[in-house]
C-alpha cells in the first residue's frame, strides 16, 4: 500500500506529532487518546437515540440556565469518568457542572493539565436527529503539581491553550483538534472502531460563501451586525454575493461547515444578552483557537450599541 493511501489512525498520528516536541512526556498525547475513547462511547449513544431512553430532558437546568437533556448528562458522565481514570488531568470544568471538578487521586494530583469541556453542544437538536458535538479546551495548570488544582487554572486566557478541539456527531463522527501546529480531522470508521485521518492540515477557504447566525433575533442585534447581514445578502458578482445563509443551531455543526466550505459564524450580543450567550471557557476560546489555527480570524464583539432599525 502506498504511503499516500495508508490509513493513519488517531493514536498513531498523535504519537508521530509527539516526536516534533523533544521535551514531550506523552501526557498530552495520552489525554487526547482518552478524549477520543470517550467520544466513541458518546457516539454509540447518539446513534441509538430513539432506541434507548436517552431523549428528552432531565427536568433541571445547568450552570448557564439551560435545560439539561438526558444526553447532556450521559456525555458529561462518560467524559468525566474517562478523564478521572486516565491520570493525565488534575481537574475538569464542565458546562454541566456548577463548579470545577478537582481530581484528588495521587496520579491526577501530579498531572500537568486541566480541561474545560462542553460535553454535548446543541443537545436540543438530538431529539430531531440533527448534528450535535463536544467541545474541549486543554490548559497547562498554573498551580503547583502534587496538589489540588484551583479555579485560576481554568480561568486562563485563550492564548494559553495547549490544545483544543471538537467532535461532531452527524452523518459521520469527526474529531477535529489542534495543538497549535495546524488543524487535523479524523473520521470514525465504525468497522474498525478507530478515528482515521481524513482531513489533514485543514485550512479555511479564503473566499467563503456562507454566513451563520440566527436571524430570527434580528430586531435585537446591534445595528452594525444587521448592516453586515444586509451586505452578505446584497448582489455583487465581484465578491460572489449574495452569500448563502446556513444555521443549524449547534455551534459545532455551523463552524465545522465553515471550516470546510468557508464562511463566517456570528453569535452577536442582544438587548436581552448584551454580552452574548456563548461561554468563553467552553465555546469561544477553543473554537477561536481552531479557527485561527486553520487560517481564519476570530473576534469578540465588545460593545452592544442598539439603534432603532430604519
Amino acid at each position: 500500500m502506498s504511503q499516500a493511501h495508508r490509513v493513519i489512525i488517531l493514536n498513531e498520528f498523535i504519537l508521530q506529532r509527539q516526536t516534533e516536541y523533544p521535551d514531550a512526556s506523552g501526557e498530552l498525547s495520552a489525554l487526547l487518546h482518552h478524549l477520543g475513547l470517550a467520544a466513541k462511547i458518546v457516539n454509540r449513544a447518539v446513534n441509538k437515540a430513539g432506541l434507548i431512553d436517552i431523549l428528552g430532558s432531565v427536568g433541571a437546568s445547568n450552570a448557564s440556565g439551560e435545560d439539561v437533556k438526558k444526553l447532556d448528562m450521559f456525555a458529561h458522565d462518560h467524559f468525566l469518568n474517562t478523564l478521572t481514570t486516565c491520570g493525565q488531568c488534575c481537574g475538569v470544568a464542565s458546562e454541566e457542572s456548577d463548579d470545577i471538578i478537582i481530581l484528588e487521586d495521587d496520579l491526577s494530583r501530579n498531572a500537568k493539565y486541566v480541561i474545560c469541556i462542553d460535553p454535548l453542544d446543541g443537545s436540543s437538536n438530538i431529539d430531531v436527529n440533527v448534528s450535535v458535538g463536544t467541545i474541549f479546551a486543554i490548559y497547562r495548570r498554573l498551580s503547583p503539581v502534587n496538589g489540588p488544582c484551583n479555579q485560576e487554572d481554568f480561568l486562563q486566557t485563550g492564548r494559553n491553550l495547549v490544545a483544543a478541539g471538537y467532535i461532531i456527531y452527524g452523518s459521520s463522527t469527526v474529531l477535529v483538534y489542534s495543538t497549535g501546529n495546524g488543524v487535523n480531522a479524523f473520521t470514525l470508521d465504525p468497522s474498525i472502531g478507530e478515528f482515521c485521518l481524513s482531513h489533514p492540515n485543514m485550512r479555511i477557504p479564503e473566499n467563503g460563501i456562507y454566513y451563520s447566525l440566527n436571524e430570527s433575533y434580528k430586531n435585537y442585534f446591534p445595528y452594525a451586525i444587521n448592516e453586515f447581514v444586509e451586505y452578505c445578502k446584497a448582489d455583487d458578482k465581484a465578491t460572489k454575493r449574495p452569500y448563502s445563509s446556513r444555521y443549524v443551531g449547534s455551534m459545532v455543526a455551523d463552524l465545522h461547515r465553515n471550516l470546510i466550505k468557508g464562511g463566517i459564524f456570528l453569535y452577536p450580543p442582544m438587548k436581552t444578552h448584551p454580552r452574548g450567550k456563548l461561554r468563553m471557557l467552553f465555546e469561544c476560546n477553543p473554537m477561536a483557537f481552531i479557527v485561527e489555527q486553520a487560517g481564519g480570524i476570530a473576534n469578540r464583539w465588545r460593545k452592544c450599541h442598539i439603534r432603532p432599525q430604519t
